[in-house]
């Protein structure tokens, strides 16, 4: 009778070993002085002030800030496509853009890798894209975990978490309380898709059009894999330009990040009593893919804006005086951005303002 082994179970340590060893130079591109080297350590270490004087933040009263997400069903998308280091682009941007909503500095980023066996290659292509990301967000990449679970992920599937941890000085955090009547609403462009409502985008494209991912779309330039398969915009580095810029003045008083919900469920998590924030159509122009999926599912208006962000990956709500100054430093930053609407008097709702 043969005895058991790991690997007959599923689980390979060769190959996990090997891919363990793909990763730390791909790590250690993220880190900054602020790491603490621990070879071979069980948890990573970070300061969270400079040792050095010349570089020290001197906090006064800071707060951490700490954020989860992942990429959901857009996984399905890379494994048909056999491109996978996007999605890890997507994991940081989904939990860095949530910690700029209140103002935070990034720090740090941890991932959580769930293969159902060891394959070396992906896992390297999956860490490059979170490196990637990291890199894109002036944040290092601490740690993670990479799990081998054979009995729960079918071969060819896998899942991502991640875990970022950031800062912000408490007498500087956004959350909305400081939205007032008149305040101005600047969207930020989306670069597609993101990583929400691919439930919905997945069932229109491979279900009830039938197509596969190597299908040209004449209307959207690509094929249906790449317009699916473009990463979350990060928007830490210009929004961070922009808090930094005014350091005194309080100027941008509510950010929201689009996400599942559409645009007027996520700017309803920031607004505050007395206020109503009205968002014009057609203020800013949806991407073809936008229309595209609505055309080929028969998709009810009001049903797109709920589920998909429509072009605008971030709000912000701004004092009138300073939107276009902040514009101007979003354009030189290569965000494109659009005045979308407005604060006013009114009961707390976001709502369209069609008129």
């Amino acid at each position: 009778m043969a005895k058991a082994t790991y690997k007959d179970a599923g689980v390979d340590l060769d190959e996990y070993a090997d891919a363990m060893a793909r990763l730390p130079h791909l790590i250690a591109r993220t880190h900054t002085p602020r790491v603490k080297r621990w070879n071979g350590g069980f948890a990573g270490l970070f300061h969270l002030d400079f040792c050095s004087p010349l570089f020290a933040r001197n906090y006064e009263d800071p707060l951490l800030v700490a954020c989860t997400d992942g990429v959901g069903t857009k996984l399905k998308v890379a494994a048909a496509m056999g491109v996978h280091h996007t999605v890890g682009i997507d994991l940081v941007a989904m939990c860095l853009n949530d910690a700029l909503c209140c103002g935070a500095e990034p720090l740090f980023f941890l991932d959580y890798v769930a293969l159902p066996h060891d394959d070396p290659p992906l896992l390297e292509q999956l860490v490059a894209g979170i490196t990637a990301g990291c890199l894109a967000a002036d944040c290092s990449l601490l740690g993670g975990e990479t799990a081998i679970l054979p009995d729960l992920y079918a071969p060819g599937d896998y899942d991502l978490a991640g875990f970022c941890v950031g800062v912000v000085e408490q007498k500087n955090v956004i959350d909305g309380s400081a939205i007032v009547p008149d305040d101005v609403l600047i969207g930020l462009a989306s670069s597609g898709l993101h990583s929400n409502g691919y439930s919905l985008a997945r069932k229109i494209v491979f279900d009830i059009a039938g197509l596969d991912v190597g299908r040209h779309v004449d209307e959207l330039g690509e094929t249906v894999g790449e317009a699916l398969l473009r990463p979350t915009r990060i928007y830490c580095r210009p929004g961070r330009q922009v808090l930094n810029y005014y350091r005194v003045k309080s100027v941008v008083h509510g950010i929201a990040h689009v996400t599942g919900g559409g645009l007027l469920e996520n700017l309803a998590r920031i607004v505050p009593e007395g206020v109503e924030l009205a968002v014009r159509r057609g203020a800013w122009p949806a991407p073809p893919v936008f229309t595209w999926l609505e055309r080929l599912g028969e998709v009810e208006p009001a049903e797109m804006e709920r589920v998909f962000n429509m072009g605008l990956g971030l709000v912000l709500v701004v004092s009138p005086f300073y939107a276009e100054s902040i514009r101007q430093q979003l354009h030189r930053a290569g965000t494109e951005s659009w005045i979308i609407g407005a604060a006013r008097e009114g009961p707390k709702k976001t709502v369209w303002d069609d008129a």
